[in-house]
C-alpha cells in the first residue's frame, strides 16, 4: 500500500463542482500554437482596467473559488470581482479571449487541458493564498479487499503522472468521448497498464461501482480505471457521477466500491475528517496538483500583487 503524505497549510478545501469542464471549442488554437494577433487593439492601462477588474471563476462554493476569495482579501484587491459561473463557462471565455488575444484572468488548476492547449502561466502567489501542491488519492469502501481482491489490488497499484492525465483530458476536450480517449491511452501505454495488473487474477464478470465528480481530471482518470478493470480484469464496471459530498458518503456507507478522485489533504479535507474512519485510503494515485490564478503568457503580469497596480 502506498504511503500517504499529508501536506499542511494548503488552500481552502475545494467543493465538488470545481472541475465540471465541458469539451473545448473545436476552433481553439492547437497545442503549442500562438493566438492570432489580428482583430484586437493593444491593451491599455493597468491589468485591472484591461480585464475590467474581473477574475473569471467557476462554480460558486467550489474550494478554488473560496481560495480566490481569500486571495482577493490577502492582496487587498479592492474593487475586484470574482465572477461565478461554471468550469465550462470559464474555459469558453478563456478560449475566446485567447483566440482574440485579449487579456483575461481565470481561476486555474493543474492537471487541466488548458495548459496543454494554450500557452498559460500561473500568477505568482507570494502570500501563499492557494497553498502548496497536493495529491489525488484512491479511496475505497471498507471490506473491498476481502470482497473484491482483484479490484482492490489494482486500485492500490494505480498511479500515473499529470502529463498522462492531461493527454486524456485534452482528447476529451477536443471532442472525443471519455471512454474512447481512455481506451486510446490504455492502448498506447500497454507497458504501464501491464504493471498495474501484473499478478492479479481476472474477476470474470464481477460487478464494481466507481464514483467520480464531473471534473476533467476525474472523468479522465475514472474512465481509464474503468477501461483497465474491464479489459484486463474482466469486471463489469458501473460509473456513478455525483457531487463531492455524495461521492464520499457513497464510499463510506458501502453503496459505492471506490473512487480515484479524492483531492487531499485540503481539497476534500472536510469530507476526509468527517468520513475518513469509514473508508480506506490507498494513498495518492497522482502527485503534483496546483491551484491559482492563470493568464495567457502574452499578458504582461507575473504576480497577484501586480493586480493592485
Amino acid at each position: 500500500m502506498k504511503k500517504v503524505t499529508m501536506i499542511k497549510g494548503l488552500a481552502v478545501a475545494l467543493g465538488m463542482s470545481m472541475f465540471l469542464v465541458g469539451c473545448g471549442s473545436s476552433n481553439a488554437p492547437q497545442e503549442g500554437s500562438q493566438p492570432p494577433a489580428g482583430n484586437t487593439e493593444s491593451a491599455q492601462g493597468s491589468v485591472g482596467e484591461q480585464v475590467d477588474h474581473k477574475i473569471i471563476g467557476i462554480d460558486p462554493g467550489a474550494g478554488l473559488m473560496k481560495a480566490t476569495e481569500k486571495a482577493i482579501k490577502d492582496y487587498d484587491l479592492q474593487g475586484w470581482e470574482l465572477v461565478e459561473g461554471s468550469s465550462a463557462a470559464m474555459t469558453a471565455e478563456l478560449t475566446q479571449a485567447y483566440k482574440d488575444k485579449k487579456p483575461i484572468i481565470v481561476t486555474g488548476w493543474t492537471p487541466h487541458w488548458m495548459f496543454s492547449k494554450f500557452e498559460m502561466k500561473y500568477l505568482e502567489d507570494p502570500k501563499g493564498s492557494y497553498g502548496k501542491d497536493e495529491q489525488i488519492h484512491t479511496i475505497v469502501r471498507k471490506g473491498l479487499k476481502e470482497d473484491q481482491p482483484s479490484a482492490y489490488a489494482f486500485l492500490d497499484k494505480f498511479e500515473w503522472k499529470p502529463e498522462d492525465m492531461e493527454k486524456v483530458m485534452l482528447e476529451i476536450a477536443d471532442g472525443k468521448k471519455p471512454e474512447e480517449a481512455a481506451a486510446q491511452w490504455v492502448k498506447n501505454n500497454e507497458e504501464t497498464v501491464n504493471k498495474w495488473v501484473e499478478g492479479i487474477q481476472p474477476a470474470e464478470g464481477k460487478k464494481l461501482t466507481l464514483a467520480y465528480v464531473a471534473w476533467d481530471s476525474e472523468i479522465a482518470s475514472t474512465n481509464v480505471v474503468k477501461t483497465v478493470l474491464e479489459q484486463k480484469l474482466k469486471y463489469q464496471v458501473e460509473l456513478s457521477q455525483v457531487e463531492a459530498g455524495p461521492m464520499w458518503v457513497g464510499v463510506s456507507n458501502g453503496d459505492v466500491d471506490g473512487m480515484v478522485a479524492a483531492w487531499l489533504p485540503t481539497t476534500h479535507e472536510d469530507y476526509f475528517k468527517k468520513l475518513g474512519e469509514n473508508v480506506e485510503d490507498l494513498g495518492p494515485n497522482l502527485n503534483g496538483t496546483k491551484l491559482g490564478l492563470a493568464v495567457p503568457t502574452y499578458m504582461n503580469v507575473n504576480s497577484i500583487e501586480d493586480l493592485k497596480k
